[in-house]
């Protein structure tokens, strides 16, 4: 077959070239101390979509720096007891999908939370100057300001803030709660994990946001990555500062984060991705010290993987 990356066996074996900050554990924890002293002021109410499966609601909660964050949140018809329940993400520019396409979990007994990222395809709020679209340049968004400053480090709290929002609901069991998404969504699942110790599965398809030097030394900084060219493009030509840049890129690496998952994971990885290398998402994924497996697709990209949601749907089923 074709090789657009190492061999399996040395992805493997492969824990990234991108630096990780000493203080990467002191710097989450202190994100999180943050995250939990906002005010979320929650606000659910009925939403136009109506089903005959689950009741469905437009949520909305503050996150960190006064941005509003919405999710589609589903709960199904005549919960008896507490039901196990399921946060989802989406990918990079999009927003949380249809309705109809969580109606399925809903079916089987899940509540089901499915976030909009600040500023992106949904309708959460960038805090940051408008109320709308904010896309171009998210991974970069506050990189000359410090890691504190950084737009992801936001969104990963958003994914952990949501995540305790819906374990904290009366009819939820804290204890069964899972997360999934691809691309995008596949990094905050790990991030969400990461943050969120309580998290009990986690399913991310073709992880983003990992490794962004070995991105950048595979020439593959086009495409989702195109903006980490177009910075060091128009403000560090000579790459005089690139050290510094990849070291304050280095606390919203998702590779960084992936040691701190106790929740159980099922990756899904095309070996042609040319979108999110292979390499830079086993990065990630061998990180991870508790129980996971990787399901491999030789001959498949960063595109519809067959069987990969019949086989997440299996997977959540141990919630």
């Amino acid at each position: 077959m074709p090789v657009i990356d190492m061999p399996l066996e040395e992805l493997k074996e492969y824990k990234g070239i991108s630096p990780c900050p000493k203080d990467i554990d002191k710097f989450w924890d202190r994100a999180i101390d943050e995250m939990k002293a906002v005010d979320p002021q929650v606000e659910i109410k009925p939403a136009d979509f109506t089903s005959d499966i689950a009741d469905c609601y437009d949520m909305y909660f503050t996150g960190i720096g006064g941005a509003r964050v919405y999710a589609k949140l589903l709960k199904p018809k005549n919960i008896k007891g507490k039901a196990p329940a399921i946060v989802q993400f989406h990918g990079y520019s999009m927003n949380s999908g249809d309705w109809s396409d969580k109606l399925a979990f809903a079916a089987s007994g899940y509540i089901v939370a499915a976030m909009d990222c600040r500023g992106q395809g949904g309708k959460s709020r960038d805090a940051g100057g408008v109320g709308i679209n904010t896309l171009k340049g998210h991974i970069i968004r506050g990189v000359d300001d410090g890691p504190d400053s950084l737009l992801f480090r936001k969104i990963f709290l958003d994914t952990a803030q949501l995540a305790y929002l819906v374990m904290a609901m009366d009819e939820v069991d804290e204890n069964r709660v899972g997360c999934m998404g691809g691309s995008q969504g596949g990094a905050l699942t790990l991030a969400c994990a990461s943050l969120v110790p309580e998290m009990k599965l986690a399913a991310p398809v073709y992880p983003f946001l990992s490794d962004y030097k070995r991105v950048w030394n595979m020439d593959l900084a086009k495409f989702a990555y195109e903006e980490i060219r177009d910075y060091l493009r128009r403000f560090d030509p000579t790459h005089e500062n690139i050290d510094k840049f990849y070291e304050t890129l280095a606390y919203i690496d998702i590779q960084n984060l992936t040691h701190r998952i106790k929740a159980e994971v099922l990756m899904f990885t095309g070996l042609m991705d040319e979108i999110c290398p292979p390499s830079t998402q086993f990065a990630a994924y061998n990180k991870i010290v508790s129980k996971k497996d990787v399901i491999i697709y030789p001959d498949y990209g960063h595109e519809g993987l067959p069987m990969q949601s019949d086989k997440t749907y299996e997977f959540m089923k141990k919630l």
